[in-house]
């Protein structure tokens, strides 16, 4: 049993210090206000804007639908370019988190981005996608049903030849993203601000549950939900690869099953 517990929860790397200097931590929490102000903080406000819209009109949430992945043009030549600069915008959030934190004196390693553990961190990352994915799919059809979710479409993308590789793309452009930003970089510094775990893991899975509001009640919480396990593996293990592997892997069943299946089974809304 310590072997798996080591395996799992290997001792953490050394803690970023708390942060006592008033004008250091005036400027942390003025960087965590402009970061998510322009990532995803303004993604969680538009997405309660848009599921207030949603609830205001004659039709039942479950009649409504949204994409994840929609055309962005008519001509398939520029759909494909702005697909890429959609999933390029993701990977720079991410990296933007990412960049701060090192360039505030936080070693990847303490993060978890180092490649120490690739095989552990993949074995991690399967287990996380078993583990929310199929619950995850439950959730929603049984919302979806209860009329507490739009019907979401992964992907409304044509059948192009470049569809199932965007697709891969930005299912990692999403989990390297909000990883690294809700999960990395926002517990990392509410660490220095002394926040404890408990209240910062939630602010975290709020936050990650609040940017997918746009899909409904049932996306809300199974993002909360997702966002409490995920949050709390990376505290216990501050490994982070497991996390955007697990959430890549998840997305990417999601999005490329959705556009394979689409208008084959009877199952999906």
């Amino acid at each position: 049993m310590s072997t798996v517990r080591e395996w799992l929860f290997p001792s953490r790397p050394e803690q970023p210090a708390r942060l006592t200097d008033p004008a250091q931590r005036r400027a942390i929490g003025i960087e965590l206000l402009l970061v998510f102000a322009v990532t995803l903080g303004m993604s969680g406000l538009q997405s309660l804007l848009s599921l207030l819209d949603a609830l205001t009109q004659a039709q039942s949430l479950a009649e409504q639908s949204v994409a994840i992945n929609a055309p962005q043009a008519e001509s398939g030549l520029l759909d494909l370019l702005r697909q890429l600069a959609s999933a390029l915008r993701l990977f720079a959030w991410g990296g933007l988190g990412i960049f701060l934190l090192w360039r505030g004196g936080v070693a990847l390693h303490r993060i978890g981005m180092d490649r120490s553990r690739p095989w552990r961190d993949a074995a991690g990352g399967a287990g996380l996608a078993a583990l929310i994915g199929v619950p995850g799919l439950g959730l929603y059809l049984t919302a979806h049903a209860l009329g507490l979710s739009l019907t979401v479409q992964p992907s409304t993308l044509d059948d192009a030849w470049w569809r199932a590789p965007v697709l891969v793309l930005s299912a990692f452009g999403n989990s390297f993203a909000e990883e690294a930003l809700v999960v990395a970089y926002l517990l990392t510094r509410l660490r220095q601000l002394g926040w404890s775990e408990n209240r910062s893991l939630w602010v975290s899975a709020v936050l990650r549950g609040s940017y997918h509001l746009y899909q409904g009640f049932g996306g809300f919480v199974g993002n909360v939900v997702m966002g409490l396990v995920f949050g709390r593996v990376w505290q216990r293990a501050n490994r982070l690869w497991p996390l955007v592997i697990g959430h890549a892997l998840i997305d990417v069943v999601a999005f490329v099953g959705y556009a394979a299946l689409r208008g084959h089974v009877g199952w999906l809304p």
